[in-house]
């Protein structure tokens, strides 16, 4: 909605060379033969639907204010009668200058918007040096390894395989089929801080940060300006209208929407916005099982919610408080991130090993999860792109570079926890409070236990206790041995060892597949 303020006063003629003076964005003046208007606080760019104003008509020592939307042709029309009627204007005048005012404001604002279109869309144009030296950090061995590293040196603390993880599937926003990531993790412990900070390693031209915005605002973006872009959302809990449009264009590569609207006569058509991606998301958020949808479209990282974990942060943040963490080199590392970012190109890639390539049977919804394996593979193929030769197909002319063995296996260690997560009918929370009992049994010598005993060694919530507990009994992890109503229940683990199998499970037959094909 624009909210301007227009002073009009009949005047005489004032030579211009053009009709709208946009040399002040905050006080348009327009002039018209003898008439000048005068637009104060300039024009809000949003909302291309409407052109609401606040008039102030000026003629000598006469005045008129009116309130209208401008595309509103039964407001104009009575605007002009009060003119005509109150500073004794002749109609013809008053609808000449309200017609050629709305229109050099249109004009006006349509090419500020897409200035600024162009504008956030500019990339860094990189030096010589840096354009070397981004080449030369992907091309020099152990690529995934140095990435690692250079990520926590950057500031990214502990979280090893999620930070690469991440990183990578951030890189695939690059592609036509981009990944997606979803971090979890109770409250307050880092799943936003982790986000943040590997997002700060990709070059902002090319990333999007929202934390709040409405679903239907998400259709009047320009309909290139998402493409190929990060969409990074602070909190998924506070964006639910959002939701269905991110998911539609994470299936779709666009989402549309067909709008109602009025052009200067008042005259009503229809319009349809196309907004188009592809896009590659990221979202943090406590409520796994709130978001299903979107979260079988994405990889979801668990957060490091350990006491190893909670040790590393400490020590660097007393380090930093001594003045003992290098802010310049860490900087300096971030812009090189940034930098290789930038000289990724778009490449196709097949992978010569696929048809081989199987998930363990124990995975759950195993169409998609081997879909999101084998792009995963990709990713990390288009990243060792500088360290792979590139091929021309016969036949189609199309130049790609082929999957290596290596680039399978780089995958498959950073997917395992994936796959075994996306194999464990347990939520996070319950499957941490099970190995918990499991370890606390085995200190304490115990076969046994009851809720009363666990709490006093954990001072866990009641209420989250007793939710695990009843997802533990439903899925025969947990059992109870004895203990009747209103008195006090004893239950037992079922199997000490299941998550261990599990894990065993899911790695060996990766590491199987591996082998096989190296042979």
């Amino acid at each position: 909605m624009i909210n301007i303020s227009v002073k009009i006063i009949f005047r005489k003629m004032k030579a211009t060379t053009e009709p709208l003076d946009t040399s002040n964005p905050e006080h348009l003046t327009f002039t018209q033969g003898a008439l000048e208007i005068a637009i104060l606080g300039g024009i809000r760019m949003e909302g291309l639907d409407r052109m609401r104003a606040t008039l102030k008509i000026q003629v000598e020592h006469l005045s008129l204010r009116h309130n209208l939307d401008l595309y509103n042709d039964t407001q104009t029309e009575k605007l002009i009668r009060k003119i005509a009627e109150r500073l004794e204007i002749g109609t013809s005048v008053a609808a000449a200058a309200l017609t050629e005012l709305t229109d050099e404001l249109e004009a006006y604002r349509l090419k500020e918007i897409e200035l600024k279109v162009q504008t956030q869309d500019k990339r860094k144009q990189l030096t010589t040096t840096e354009r070397k030296e981004a080449l030369q950090y992907l091309k020099a061995p152990n690529l995934i390894e140095r990435t690692k590293e250079d990520i926590g040196k950057a500031g990214v603390i502990g979280e090893e395989n999620n930070r690469l993880l991440m990183y990578l599937i951030f890189t695939s926003r690059k592609r036509d089929n981009p990944l997606h990531v979803i971090s979890l993790g109770s409250s307050g412990i880092g799943k936003t801080h982790l986000q943040e900070k590997v997002a700060a390693l990709i070059p902002e031209e090319d990333k999007l940060e929202i934390t709040s915005l409405s679903g239907n605002a998400f259709y009047y973006f320009g309909q290139q300006e998402l493409r190929n872009k990060l969409i990074l959302i602070e909190d998924l809990d506070g964006a639910e209208e959002v939701l269905y449009p991110l998911r539609e264009i994470k299936s779709k590569k666009r989402i549309t929407k067909t709008v109602v609207v009025k052009n200067t006569k008042g005259e009503t058509r229809t319009v349809t916005l196309t907004v188009e991606g592809p896009v590659c998301v990221a979202g943090c958020t406590t409520k796994e099982s709130l978001y299903e949808d979107n979260a079988n479209r994405s990889f979801m990282i668990y957060i490091d919610e350990s006491r190893g974990q909670d040790e590393k942060i400490m020590a660097y943040q007393r380090k930093l408080s001594a003045g003992k963490v290098d802010i310049a080199a860490a900087h300096q590392l971030q812009e090189l991130l940034k930098n290789t970012q930038r000289v990724l190109k778009p490449v196709s890639i097949r992978n010569p090993y696929a048809e081989q390539l199987q998930l363990p049977a124990i995975v759950f919804k195993p169409r998609r999860t081997n879909a999101h394996y084998l792009a995963f593979i990709e990713a990390v193929t288009f990243y060792h792109q500088y360290q792979r030769e590139e091929e021309t197909d016969r036949e189609t002319g199309e130049v790609y570079i082929n999957t290596t063995l290596e680039d399978i296996e780089e995958a498959n260690k950073l997917m395992k926890e994936v796959l075994i997560r996306k194999s464990d009918p347990l939520n996070e929370a319950s499957r941490n409070y099970l190995e918990w009992l499991k370890s606390w049994l085995k200190k304490e010598g115990k076969e046994e236990f009851t809720n009363q005993e666990v709490r006093k060694a954990t001072r866990i919530n009641p209420s989250n206790q007793k939710r695990y507990m009843v997802e533990l009994q439903a899925y025969d992890f947990v059992e109870k041995i004895k203990g009747e109503k209103g008195k006090v229940h004893h239950y037992r683990i079922v199997e000490m060892e299941e998550y261990e199998s599990l894990k065993q499970n899911v790695g060996g037959v990766l590491d199987q597949l591996l082998k096989v094909l190296k042979e």
